[in-house]
């Protein structure tokens, strides 16, 4: 199990656990990865997702109305484990991984398999105890960069994360959006400058055509919203056989299509003069 972006861009798939059930959570888990996803993002439903559009709102409300919890999560982690080693991070915002307590949660991301974590609302200049105990498991730390962060922050992210680098593409909330934004290359630039880690791309990545673009740029494409919606939509919210069947088979078209435009993406730079 590891943390690898040999093919550029690596597809990271964004989940979030317990929506509509655990169960559902775990077999569109394992048609991500068997479609071709590099890295999976197992996101820990919360109450004020605040860093979040919509979409991911109401299935972290679904998911709460499920019971889900961050234990389960974990639990849920070592399940799909046992099943495959790709690269595994959890998504959590902090006031979860207080409530578990911040060893327990240490201890059992590194029990169930997990490379890491990202956990949205933690600035690297409060982060001295997770660094800590996350560090003295192996366990890699991912934070973000925004477009606003400058290059003395960007340092600050750099030297605390292991991993990968998260660079979230614009100002806001996730959320698909049409087009990548102008200024999207002088941050993965100014990122570039301030380390040697990987850098995943993510907020409003949802087209084959922004997998693509970010195959020039970037080593990573995290693709959320766009497949939260697709569960959504398959299976509306049904705990059913069906329903879990329709979600998993749309989870694996959209990352299908989506790896398809990577490996396009990667055969015209192999060509080009």
């Amino acid at each position: 199990m590891s943390l690898s972006f040999e093919t550029k861009p690596t597809l990271v798939a964004y989940v979030t656990c317990g929506d509509p059930d655990l169960e559902t959570a775990r077999e569109i888990v394992l048609a991500a990865i068997e479609a071709g996803a590099g890295v999976i993002e197992l996101g820990v439903p919360f109450s004020d997702p605040v860093a979040d559009g919509p979409v991911i709102q109401r299935a972290s409300e679904r998911a709460l109305r499920q019971g889900t919890t961050l234990e389960k999560v974990l639990k849920l982690a070592g399940e799909i484990r046992r099943c495959s080693q790709v690269g595994m991070i959890a998504f959590s915002y902090l006031n979860p991984i207080l409530k578990f307590g911040l060893k327990n949660f240490c201890d059992a991301g590194e029990e169930a398999g997990l490379d890491g974590a990202l956990v949205t609302d933690l600035p690297v200049e409060e982060a001295d105890g997770y660094l800590q105990e996350m560090r003295s498991r192996r366990l890699s730390t991912v934070f973000l960069a925004a477009p606003t962060s400058t290059d003395h922050r960007l340092r600050s992210i750099a030297k605390s994360s292991s991993g990968f680098v998260y660079a979230v593409s614009r100002t806001g909330v996730t959320g698909a959006k049409e087009a990548l934004p102008e200024d999207l290359p002088a941050l993965i630039r100014s990122a570039r400058r301030a380390t040697d880690l990987p850098i995943a791309v993510g907020f409003g990545i949802s087209q084959p055509g922004h997998v693509t673009v970010l195959g020039g740029l970037a080593d990573a494409a995290v693709i959320g919203s766009a497949l939260v919606a697709e569960i959504e939509e398959a299976a509306g919210g049904v705990q059913s056989r069906e329903g879990i069947t329709a979600a998993a088979k749309a989870l694996h078209a959209r990352i299908r299509g989506l790896k398809q435009a990577a490996q396009h993406g990667l055969s015209r730079r192999e060509v080009a003069p």
